[in-house]
């Protein structure tokens, strides 16, 4: 199990660097056709849902919510309550009527304690509106004892509302007890780390080294260090990091990407953002194969933090990795600069939205 926040300070472990994976010579690469990539498409168990919420039926979901319950698929959970929330924010009237008809519900009750977090996360008065929101989260998290869900969105909620260390350490040993290797928990406590010591990217890449090295081979927690990489390539401050432990972070999650089924949408994010800091790392074959292995997903994070179309970033990225390879160059001269990926005039970072989180 990894440690508390109190040894967020300490963390001395490196990630071991695995060697990289193969890849396939450019020519031999088929992408699908730029007509043919969809952003941010529902798996298949998540698409009938989000079609049945959309005529008003909230039956579907809370089934799928359900099932991720008793099975413990924890990741799946996490991720389809973020789906389903921010559905609701625009089309409520399901989940509206799921609530008034089993108020006690606790699928039910995530997903509107994920909405309301949403909701305050945009406004101005995030900290004021999210104390607000404290005991929908109480309730949440006491609907399930075994749910690391509702402990992910408690620290979300401590970092938006700037909860006080002790508190939030109080919080991470309340997560990791359920569920140790909790990849949602874990990169929310990557990013209190990185919100609250601003420019400590060795220390977010210690921590997110020991995490990986303490989860197991298909964890997603496997990937935590390429999250800790992405935030410092995004941001404008603090040491550098030596480009060795950005490339050891990068061939971790290659090596988790390669175990995962190819062309499958739920693993999209990780292969995108994969794809985005190998762009950033030069990294053209390796960055091409993680295209293949994406195949027609393309999801918002990261290409939404230096574009307002990320599918046509995303779109415009991939055609360049595609050019960059077939020449043999380092990348210059390939249309937009894939270099450029998540540049910023102040030196390495990208726009960062006040909605993300």
């Amino acid at each position: 199990m990894v440690g508390t926040m109190a040894l967020l300070h300490g963390f001395t472990r490196t990630s071991r660097a695995r060697g990289r994976t193969g890849v396939a010579p450019a020519a031999a690469v088929a992408l699908p056709a730029d007509d043919d990539v969809l952003l941010d498409a529902p798996d298949d168990a998540l698409g009938p849902a989000l079609v049945a919420a959309a005529d008003g039926d909230h039956v579907p979901a809370a089934d799928l919510l359900a099932a991720t319950r008793r099975r413990g698929a924890w990741e799946h959970r996490d991720r389809y309550v973020r789906r389903l929330a921010a559905f609701a924010r625009s089309r409520p009237e399901w989940l509206d009527t799921w609530r008034a008809l089993d108020p006690h519900d606790p699928d039910g009750l995530l997903v509107e304690t994920q909405r309301a977090v949403d909701r305050a996360w945009a406004s101005p008065a995030r900290a004021e509106l999210l104390r607000g929101v404290s005991p929908l989260i109480t309730a949440a998290a006491k609907g399930n004892d075994h749910d690391p869900v509702p402990w992910r969105l408690a620290l979300d909620h401590a970092r938006g509302a700037r909860a006080g260390h002790r508190y939030f350490q109080e919080l991470w040993e309340a997560a990791v007890r359920r569920a140790p290797h909790h990849y949602g928990c874990h990169v929310a406590a990557l990013r209190y780390l990185s919100s609250s010591w601003r420019g400590a990217h060795r220390e977010c890449l210690d921590f997110a080294d020991l995490a990986a090295q303490d989860a197991p081979d298909g964890s997603l927690t496997q990937a935590l260090p390429l999250r800790a990489a992405f935030g410092y390539l995004t941001d404008g401050g603090g040491p550098e990091v030596p480009r060795g432990r950005l490339e050891a972070a990068a061939d971790r999650a290659a090596a988790l990407s390669a175990r995962l089924p190819a062309a499958h949408s739920w693993p999209a994010e990780l292969r995108n953002l994969l794809t985005y800091v190998l762009v950033r790392l030069e990294r053209w074959p390796d960055a091409l194969e993680q295209l293949r292995l994406t195949g027609p997903y393309a999801t918002s994070f990261p290409w939404d933090r230096d574009a307002d179309d990320p599918l046509g970033r995303f779109l415009e990225v991939r055609q360049d990795v595609c050019a960059a390879v077939a020449s043999g160059s380092s990348g210059a001269g390939t249309g937009s600069s894939v270099t450029d990926v998540g540049h910023s005039r102040n030196g390495r970072g990208g726009r960062v939205r006040s909605g993300d989180h």
